[in-house]
């Protein structure tokens, strides 16, 4: 078998990973019926091709607010000024579109102040930028809660409410170990995570086993999807009456082509990350799925054209 070539069960082995990336490959295999080399040796090969697990702290839950940032650019400044927010710890992911005048990215904030020296004096401030809108994600629907660029294999989960519970967890010295360590490496042992603690393995296991139940820790695939043949990757902004709102970001979190849907701020009121195949296929999800769902007022799309920052954690 060719080394750059997937079969069948690259991508089962993927969505498998989808339901938990820590999974242990004994039972992998079970899932998959295959023997625990065998998946040891396609993740490794996965790995080889641009596979990463990675884990994630969950904005809400620990006090953070996630803000999508829209930026038009002249087209010599938009490479650029991309690669400058990329740069920013704080950024979660940044994609270039729109003709590569257009510039989309996800940030974390922890205070007003913070929220404020972006969006007010950084960015207005920025040569070359034309016009930035922020646009505050009240809810997310379905997708990675940092970023949305985690390839998708199956269907979405029924849509769980994001809003913030009263009081953030608390994290101590392990914690933020643990989420430095495991957003480079999601699958790291215990053991390893033990010694970059410095705590036992079955201290490291209670903190681990805290942040989850927790609702503060999260774990992401994130594959290249042009090698599973879908090479249109596609932000959908819609304008859907209020009414209707809750409804059409819960329908679009069962579709397997949708990676990523929030309800936000602003003139659109939902947006949404799509990966097809094709042009036509994108044209045939909006004419089939997009279009008979209710309360739905106009849509936007924008392909992507270039991801400068993907799935990268803002550590708490």
């Amino acid at each position: 078998m060719d080394s750059g070539a997937l079969d069948q069960l690259d991508p089962q082995l993927l969505e498998a990973l989808q339901l938990d990336g820590r999974t242990p490959f004994s039972r992998l295999a079970l899932r998959l019926d295959v023997s625990e080399r065998t998946v040891a040796r396609r993740y490794q090969r996965l790995r080889s091709l641009g596979l990463r697990i990675v884990g994630q702290p969950v904005p809400d839950r620990l006090g953070l607010v996630r803000w999508l940032l829209r930026l038009r650019c002249t087209p010599d400044a938009a490479g650029t000024i991309a690669d400058a927010l990329a740069r920013r710890p704080d950024t979660t992911w940044v994609t270039l579109a729109s003709g590569g005048t257009e510039l989309y990215c996800a940030v974390n904030t922890r205070s007003t102040d913070e929220r404020n020296a972006l969006l007010l004096r950084k960015l207005p401030r920025t040569p070359h930028v034309l016009s930035v809108s922020a646009h505050c994600m009240m809810r997310i629907f379905v997708g990675t809660t940092s970023t949305w660029h985690a390839t998708r294999f199956r269907p979405a989960s029924p849509a769980v409410d994001s809003g913030a519970p009263a009081t953030p967890l608390t994290l101590d010295a392990t914690d933020r170990v643990l989420f430095a360590e495991l957003a480079r490496d999601g699958r790291a042992t215990l053991p390893e995570l033990a010694a970059a603690a410095g705590r036992s393995p079955s201290s490291v296991q209670r903190h681990l086993d805290r942040l989850r139940t927790e609702g503060a820790l999260s774990f992401s695939v994130d594959f290249d999807p042009e090698l599973l043949g879908y090479h249109m990757a596609t932000q959908l902004w819609l304008d859907v009456a209020p009414a209707h709102l809750r409804t059409v970001g819960e329908t679009l979190a069962t579709h397997p082509a949708i990676a990523f849907a929030a309800a936000i701020t602003g003139p659109s009121n939902l947006v949404a990350s799509g990966v097809f195949r094709t042009p036509a296929d994108l044209y045939d999800y909006i004419d089939r799925h997009i279009g008979p769902l209710p309360g739905i007022q106009s849509i936007e799309t924008a392909p992507t054209l270039r991801e400068v920052k993907r799935l990268a954690p803002a550590l708490p």
